[in-house]
C-alpha cells in the first residue's frame, strides 16, 4: 500500500552511465526530480555521479559535451544505476559494454533503463524472462529481436531490481515513482507539482468528466487551487462528485493517507515555500495557507517540518 510520508536518512548513491549521443532531455528529466527532491527535504536525499565506461568525455545528441566524474568500474557500488544510451544504441553493444553491464547487475542495488537501454541488457542477456520496456519507435524490433523478453508498453515497467522507461517524458515518470518509493507519496506528488507535472488539474476541464481512477489526482488538483481558502472535505467530495467516505476510501487506497492529512500537507507545503522564498510577515503568509491566525500554523509547521518558519527563515532550522 502507498504510505504518504516516510523517513530515511541514509543518502541514495545514484549513477547515471552516459553514451555518446545520449539525450540531454532524458538525462534532465531523472537528475532534476533528484534535484529536487534533496530541496524540499532540505537535505541530501540523493547524490548522484555521471560516468561512461572508460572514463572519457562523451557528446550527447544536442552537441553538450560532458566529462564523467569516474570510469563506470571506478565509480563504487551505487543504489541505482541509470543506464542511459539514446542514439545508436546497437552499435554501444560492444562485448566490453555487455561484459561491464552483467558485472554492474550483480554489484549495484537495481538498474535502470532509459530511452533505449533495455536494448543493451537484452543483449547482455539480464531481461531474459523478465518484464520491460524501451522506446516506443523501437518497441516492435526490440519484441522482435528478443522473444526471451517479456516486451510491455507501458511508459515504464519495474521488474524487482531492473527497471526501464520509454523515452525522455517517461524518465520522469520513472524517477519521481523512485523518489515516491523512497520518501512517499507526498513527496512524490511535490515534486512532481514543482514541475507542473502529473497532477496538476486543467482548470478548462470539468471535473466530473474526470476519469474515476483519477479521482484522487483530481482531488489534490483542487486542494492545491484553494490553499487561501480551504474546501470543507465534504466539498472537495461533492464538486467530483463522490460521498466523502468514497473520497476518504480512495485516499486511503492510493496515498495511505486521508484526505485531511494530505490537504494539511499541502498547506503546509505551500507555508514553507513562502517561508524560504518570499518576505511576507508569518501573519500574512498564515492568512494566505489558510489559517486563521499565525500561532495556529506556527503550531502546525512545526509538528510538520521540526522547527518554526522564523527558525526556518534565519537559518536555524533542523
Amino acid at each position: 500500500m502507498p504510505i504518504w510520508t516516510k523517513n530515511t536518512t541514509r543518502t541514495q548513491r545514484v549513477l547515471l552511465w552516459l553514451f555518446e549521443r545520449f539525450s540531454m532531455h532524458c538525462l534532465a528529466n531523472v537528475v532534476e526530480p533528484l534535484r529536487a527532491a534533496n530541496t524540499i527535504a532540505r537535505r541530501q536525499v540523493f547524490e548522484w555521479q555521471f560516468v561512461t565506461l572508460d572514463g572519457s568525455s562523451v557528446t550527447s545528441s544536442s552537441g553538450l559535451p560532458v566529462l564523467p566524474h569516474a570510469a563506470l568500474a571506478e565509480a563504487g557500488r551505487a543504489d541505482v544505476l541509470f543506464v542511459m544510451p539514446s542514439y545508436d544504441a546497437r552499435a554501444h553493444a560492444t562485448p566490453r559494454c555487455l561484459s561491464a553491464l552483467r558485472e554492474a547487475a550483480s554489484r549495484h542495488g537495481a538498474i535502470a533503463a532509459m530511452d533505449m537501454g533495455s536494448w543493451l541488457l537484452a543483449r547482455a542477456g539480464l531481461l531474459k524472462g523478465r518484464r520491460a520496456t524501451i522506446h516506443w519507435d523501437e518497441i516492435d524490433a526490440f519484441a522482435e529481436t528478443f522473444p526471451e523478453v517479456e516486451v510491455e508498453h507501458r511508459r515504464y515497467v519495474i521488474d524487482g531490481t531492473l527497471m526501464s522507461s520509454g523515452g525522455a517524458m517517461t524518465a520522469f515518470d520513472l524517477t519521481t515513482r523512485l523518489v515516491g518509493d523512497l520518501l512517499g507519496e507526498g513527496m512524490r506528488l511535490e515534486v512532481s507539482a514543482l514541475f507542473m507535472s502529473a497532477d496538476i488539474e486543467r482548470p478548462e476541464e470539468p471535473l466530473r468528466r474526470r476519469p474515476r481512477g483519477r479521482m484522487v489526482e483530481s482531488a489534490i488538483a483542487l486542494m492545491r487551487r484553494h490553499i487561501e481558502d480551504p474546501l470543507p472535505l465534504p466539498e472537495v467530495a461533492r464538486r467530483l462528485g463522490l460521498g466523502l467516505r468514497d473520497l476518504e476510501g480512495r485516499f486511503a487506497a492510493e496515498l495511505g493517507a486521508g484526505p485531511r492529512s494530505v490537504y494539511r500537507s499541502l498547506r503546509l507545503s505551500a507555508a514553507r515555500r513562502y517561508v524560504e522564498q518570499s518576505t511576507y510577515p508569518v501573519s500574512e503568509i498564515a492568512l494566505r495557507c489558510g489559517y486563521k491566525d499565525a500561532s495556529a500554523m506556527t503550531r502546525a509547521f512545526s509538528a510538520e517540518f521540526g522547527t518554526t518558519p522564523r527558525d526556518l527563515r534565519q537559518g536555524r532550522g533542523a
